[in-house]
């Protein structure tokens, strides 16, 4: 009997399709869907039937569909103990997680829950009534999944090649992190087109409520690893700045299908703020087009060491990590160590760095890793008392961080 059926509400991204991309034990392959009648409801609908019909590991899903205008009410009319998706429409996001709770549903929400910071007491509710109710609400952290992230983490926290975090200066951070996405992508060299609505920053959020969530999520999550986070007491956030990326309208309808006007987009976002003392700096940016990809930059200073994962030119535009500093008698045996858990990684010298080669088994792909979130929060459904003490406290301190910095871009 499976214990577990997905409910899909309002799909707005194409990551809530990606939770099934992959079916998993013991959930149903029936899937209830409560949604407007739109575009985006039949993009989901069109990117399920491809799972469905792919050559290899084809899934099974069929879909119960909801369009009626008052389909958020009848969602209550769901069995209690359900499993509510939800990824895109980031503006009413918590209002929809709210309503899951308050259904005695579980939810599985892409980032970001909240976009405003206005929205933090929302944000609190939500997670003390899933706490009150025995219910699991769990945010879609991709980015921890990443194998030069988590091997990143094992490193900073490693006292032989590490050393101590430098708690630096907002002029020169203990962390840095840059990450540069891109407005245009060709798939098969057509426009991956975007919803209309992507370009309203009141609806999708700004660069660092948006995108700048999985920054802030790895920083606290490699330096205080099972740390129990206060938002009051633990972050002060610095300054903080944004412009936009300028748009023609050929370009809008280039990218969405649809025409429109000239747009200042207000996709970027500087920040600086410090947690528990350590400065941390974030630049996230969109630029209009790359014929390469998306390019990421995560560097932490330690008293040792620096442990920094680039995705540039000069890697292919894939991440790999090094090790900057004259560690390698510690690194090495580390390192070795560390293949235990992650056999095939080792180490390479460059004469000043090293770089930690990882397999290519390792090396998922950003869409698996839905599938890996996913079967982790179903573990916590079966075994709730793994449930981490921390991830709660840590959303608040992450959203916090989020909204409050982009607040401070505006001179708030």
């Amino acid at each position: 009997m499976d214990e577990y059926r997905l409910i899909t509400v309002d799909p707005g991204h194409f990551h809530a399709a990606l939770i099934q991309k992959e079916a998993y034990p013991g959930v149903s392959n029936r899937v209830a869907v409560y949604a407007p009648l739109s575009t985006d409801l039949t993009d989901h609908m069109n990117r399920i039937v491809r799972f469905n019909q792919r050559a290899e590991r084809p899934t099974a899903w069929e879909l119960d569909i909801h369009t009626s205008p008052d389909f958020l009410d009848r969602l209550a009319n769901e069995p209690r103990g359900g499993v509510v998706v939800l990824s895109g429409r980031n503006r009413l996001k918590i209002q929809y997680i709210l309503a899951a709770l308050r259904a005695g549903m579980h939810v599985l929400a892409d980032k970001p829950w909240i976009i405003r910071e206005e929205d933090l007491p929302l944000l609190a509710e939500a997670l003390a009534l899933a706490g009150r109710s025995g219910l699991v609400a769990y945010d879609i952290m991709t980015e921890r999944y990443e194998i030069t992230s988590i091997l990143q983490r094992e490193l900073v926290n490693s006292p032989a090649v590490f050393g101590e975090i430098v708690a630096g200066s907002e002029a020169e951070p203990g962390v840095y992190m840059e990450s540069i996405h891109h407005i245009l992508k060709l798939v098969a060299g057509v426009p991956n087109l975007r919803p209309t609505w992507f370009f309203d920053v009141a609806e999708q959020g700004e660069a660092l409520a948006d995108v700048g969530t999985h920054l802030v999520d790895l920083t606290q999550w490699t330096l205080f690893p099972g740390a129990t986070l206060d938002p009051a007491r633990d972050i002060a956030i610095g300054s903080a700045s944004r412009w936009p990326t300028k748009m023609t309208a050929e370009q809008f309808k280039q990218v969405t299908g649809q025409a429109g006007p000239a747009l200042d987009y207000y996709c970027n976002t500087r920040a600086s703020y410090a947690i528990r003392g350590v400065h941390v700096k974030l630049d996230v940016l969109w630029n209009w087009e790359s014929p390469t990809g998306d390019t990421h930059l995560a560097i932490y200073r330690g008293t040792k060491s620096r442990v920094e994962v680039r995705q540039g030119a000069a890697e292919n535009f894939r991440p790999e990590l090094y090790v900057v500093g004259d560690v390698g008698a510690a690194l090495i045996p580390t390192v070795t160590a560390l293949s235990k858990q992650y056999p095939g990684i080792a180490v390479e010298d460059r004469g000043g760095e090293f770089r930690i080669t990882i397999p290519d088994s390792y090396r998922v792909g950003h869409e698996a890793h839905f599938a890996q979130v996913a079967g982790q929060f179903f573990d916590y459904l079966r075994h709730p008392e793994t449930f981490p003490a921390w991830e709660n406290p840590g959303m608040l301190a992450k959203y916090a961080v989020s909204t409050r910095g982009t607040s401070r871009s505006h001179g708030r």
